[in-house]
């Protein structure tokens, strides 16, 4: 690294550990707003809250270092410009790849940062503050039934098209991992009804590696003509190729920008033998987490060309252009994204086709700069 690359880095990552900061905590501050209320509604104590916001504070990373690292860009060679430091690094004969290209190794870098903060970090922080709050809320009630109600999914359905069966619980409680008025049927090779099971409770015993239902009945019904057949009703009873976990049902009902990473990939793998077209909007914002690894070479090839504009040209021109640039960038994103979820597109290219329109019109912009 020359004194340039050195001089250039330290006062961007200045700027970038100010502005990182001061976006933290705001987004910190947005957020006790949202849960402060509920953690103190259940008796949780400085300790718990404490450790709460600690546990749920990485997964404001992904946003948070996207703007940051815009910001901070504009604000540092925005500066630098006015100063003219800039124009004298050019009249010594150095490119704007050379002067920046400092800033273009540590947007390589912070590439990987945030593909390790979306496949991993993020994941954990999303998951572990939602049990964390789920944890505190069994803690301040006093009762089992009062848990048993705060704790419960309504409404659970699951289409199981690989095994042929369909799911339906009137209620499922996270607390005791039991599912409440339970309906499964088993169809056949054109979806006709050929079994039903009803069920006052069920659950998955993972040692005997299957489904225990209790007190219900079981009927047979003839697919072509839907008459029933036959109907045994039963205390207990076992299926053992029942194997659906319940963890997967819970969340494939749940938008696809509410799950964390590791999530959308247990729902994609389950189901990627089939033509679900509701699986295509849960691919999509898979990819798109993937694909926003490229969001930090983006940032800094808008970023750059608009920054280091004419010294004639007021810098919050440049600022508005980079800005502008971001809302076409939300516009191609919620288009192509829609696309993917209608089938219109391929779920991966409609999340890797914005980036790389963007990446490459950023790359245009900086080989225009004069």
């Amino acid at each position: 690294m020359t004194l340039i690359d050195r001089y250039i880095l330290r006062e961007w990552l200045g700027a970038l550990g100010l502005v990182l900061g001061a976006t933290v905590g705001m987004l910190l501050m947005q957020s006790m707003y949202d849960d402060l209320g509920d953690l103190l509604d259940v008796g949780a104590g400085a300790v718990d809250i404490v450790f709460y916001y600690a546990v749920k504070l990485p997964s404001f990373l992904s946003v948070v270092l996207t703007l940051s690292l815009l910001l901070s860009l504009l604000f540092t060679l925005g500066r630098l410009h006015r100063n003219l430091e800039i124009a004298a690094m050019r009249a010594a004969g150095l490119s704007l790849w050379r002067i920046t290209r400092g800033i273009w190794v540590a947007g390589v870098l912070l590439c990987g940062l945030t593909w390790y903060l979306n496949g991993t970090v993020i994941p954990w922080s999303v998951e572990a503050s939602r049990d964390v709050l789920q944890d505190l809320r069994i803690r301040g009630q006093s009762s089992i039934e009062q848990v048993d109600r705060v704790e419960a999914v309504n409404s659970v359905a699951f289409d199981n098209r690989q095994e042929r069966r369909m799911w339906f619980m009137n209620r499922y409680s996270r607390y005791t991992s039991r599912g409440y008025g339970v309906t499964v049927t088993e169809l056949d090779s054109d979806r006709r009804e050929k079994t039903r099971l009803h069920a006052r409770e069920a659950w998955f015993d993972e040692d005997a590696d299957g489904w225990v239902f209790r007190e219900g009945r079981e009927t047979w019904i003839d697919p072509d003509t839907g008459e029933v057949q036959r109907t045994l009703a039963f205390e207990e009873h076992f299926v053992g190729h029942y194997r659906e976990d319940p963890d997967l049902m819970l969340v494939f009902d749940q938008r696809p920008q509410d799950l964390s990473f590791f999530e959308l990939e247990r729902v994609i793998a389950f189901h990627q033998a089939e033509d679900d077209p509701k699986v295509k909007q849960y691919a999509v914002r898979y990819f798109s987490l993937l694909a926003e690894t490229m969001g930090p070479l983006i940032i800094i090839a808008l970023a750059i060309p608009f920054a280091v504009a004419g010294v004639r040209v007021n810098p919050a021109v440049g600022v508005s252009k980079s800005i502008g640039l971001f809302l076409l960038y939300f516009v191609l994103f919620k288009a192509s994204t829609a696309m993917g979820g209608r089938g219109a597109l391929d779920p991966m290219w409609a999340a890797l086709a914005p980036n790389l329109i963007m990446l490459g019109l950023g790359v245009f912009l900086m080989s225009r700069v004069r």
